[in-house]
This record gives structure tokens, sequence and C-alpha cells, in this order.
């Protein structure tokens, strides 16, 4: 080993350094006079206004989707920020659900504390925030006072997401703080309108990949009946040398789960889906329910949510 080899190494991971931070100072501006957030995804946003979205909100925190993701450009490539995160009340309504639309439905309820998420990322260089879209796709939505990174909300009622830019180091100031009419939506502990919920799950691969499973239990529950019945009427009628119906059974079932999941298709994820999402965006009963069904059907596996 050569003595230049680390002054290279060093070189070459500078030069990485100095590649990924040009990617965002081109966007920047260092008199920071016009700074502006926009948001990704605008129009896959809007379908969902037109319909009145839904977030649902649990005690343990549920993941918002769409995610809300915005770029920014005119910051100081050289000077550092934080991004935050808050929701805002639309309006000064609880809402409910009525033969299938929103209308209001009384007095709000007071005001749960403000709670304010700050981006995991913060706080890093200007050039780093406008080098790509900031991504809130970790931000859970909770109807409990939990702390841990969860955003309390009222269910039933409508929020408007709001960013803001902070710059720090030296004297902290507010530099820019912008929110976004297409991303209001109601709270809620389960989906409401139908057409939201079909409209989360043609967008959102991991609530595919859940109804996929789903119809893969159905579609098991069937050919294990079957499998049973037929097995059945084979264990009457075996001999004191076979091998025993229960055991027989069990390995049926297990070689018809087999083949059923290695001819499945692999699916490809939308060009849109962030993979740190791993939050089914169904309602909490829905969401059990099909939890139970299965687990009734399939062997237990390790989960993580």
């Amino acid at each position: 080993m050569t003595s230049s080899n680390p002054d290279q190494r060093l070189e070459h991971l500078l030069s990485a350094v100095e590649s990924e931070f040009q990617k965002g100072s081109e966007k920047g501006d260092a008199s920071e006079r016009d700074i502006k957030l926009t948001l990704e995804d605008a129009e896959l946003w809007n379908k969902f206004k037109e319909l009145t979205n839904e977030m649902i909100v649990t005690k343990t925190g549920r993941r918002m989707f769409p995610v809300l993701r915005a770029s920014v450009t005119g910051l100081d490539p050289n000077a550092m920020y934080s991004v935050l995160l808050d929701f805002v009340a639309a309006d000064n309504n609880r809402w409910k659900y009525v033969n299938g639309e929103w209308v209001p439905g009384g007095k709000p309820e007071p005001q749960s504390p403000s709670c304010v998420y700050i981006h995991p990322d913060s706080p890093n260089f200007g050039a780093h925030w406008m080098k790509a879209p900031v991504s809130f796709s970790k931000v859970k939505l909770s109807n409990k006072l939990n702390g841990g990174g969860q955003i309390m909300l009222n269910s039933l009622h409508k929020y408007e997401p709001r960013i803001h830019i902070v710059k720090v180091g030296g004297i902290q100031k507010m530099i820019s703080s912008q929110s976004f009419p297409e991303t209001q939506f109601i709270a809620v502990t389960a989906y409401q309108n139908e057409e939201i919920t079909a409209l989360k799950i043609k967008h959102n691969p991991f609530a595919k990949a859940f109804l996929d499973a789903k119809e893969r239990s159905d579609h098991k529950e069937v050919t294990d009946h079957n499998a049973d019945t037929q097995q059945s009427g084979y264990s009457q009628r075996s001999t004191s040398g076979s091998i025993p119906g229960g055991l027989t059974s069990q390995f049926l079932r297990g070689s018809s789960y087999t083949g059923l999941t290695s001819s499945l298709p692999v699916s490809t994820p939308s060009s849109m889906y962030d993979p740190s999402l791993s939050e089914v965006g169904v309602g909490e009963a829905q969401f059990e329910s099909s939890i139970a069904r299965l687990t009734a059907s399939w062997a237990p596996v390790a989960q993580s949510y």
C-alpha cells in the first residue's frame, strides 16, 4: 500500500461531499429573499381533496397517506436550517358523516396542546434541504398525547398541515411558513367514505399488498377446506401402517401454502412509494379484523408495525 492511498481516499470523499453539496447549491440564494416551498404530488392531493380527505388517527399513531412532501428553493446553501411541521385547525367545526357526505356536526373540541414535528434531518445545510423534496413520511398521527414524535389530533376535526423553516446557528429566526389547502383532511378512527378507501388502496402500494394478502388468505381457506375434506376420506380408509390423517393434513396445508406463494407475481412499487412506510391506511377496526382473519388461517410469523 502506497503512502498516497489515504490522501487519494480523502480526496475522493471530499469530492463526493462537494458533489452532493452542489446538487442543492444551484437552487440557493444567500440573501434568502425568494424562499419557495412547492407541494409535491399536488395532483394526487387534489383528488383526495375533491372527496374530502380523511386520515386515520390511532392510540399508537398512524402514518399519513399521501405522504406530505415539499420542494424548497431559495435557501442559503451554506446556512443551517431546521424544518418543522405542525397541524392547524382548518375551520371551527366538528364534522360528521351523514348520508354519504361530511357535514358540520357542532362546536369543535378545545384544541389539543400544539404538537410540532421536527424533521429528523434537522438541522442541516440549505443545500441539503434543496437537493431533493423534503419528505414527512415518518410523522404519525395519534388521538392520544403520547409524545415520541407523534402528532395528537382530535377525531372528526379538519386540519391543514403547515411547514416551517427555521434558520439556526447564531440568532434563530423563522424565515418561511407555508401551508397547502389541498392537503386538508378530517381526522378519523376509521374511514367513512368508501371512495377515499378505494383511492388510498389504488395509490398506496402497501395497502395493495395488504389486500393481496387478504385475498390469498381467503383463497387458502377454500383450498384448506377442500384438502381437509379429501384427507378426511383418505384417513378413514387408511391402514394401521399409513401416516396418521392429522399429520398428512398438516403436510398438505404446508404444501398448498408453499405452492401458492411461490407462484405469486412480484408487484412493482409505485414511483411515489416511500420504502420507509410501514403502516396500512385502513381503519383500526378494519385492520384488526383483517389481521385476525390472516392469523386464523396462516402459520404465525414475526410481524412488525
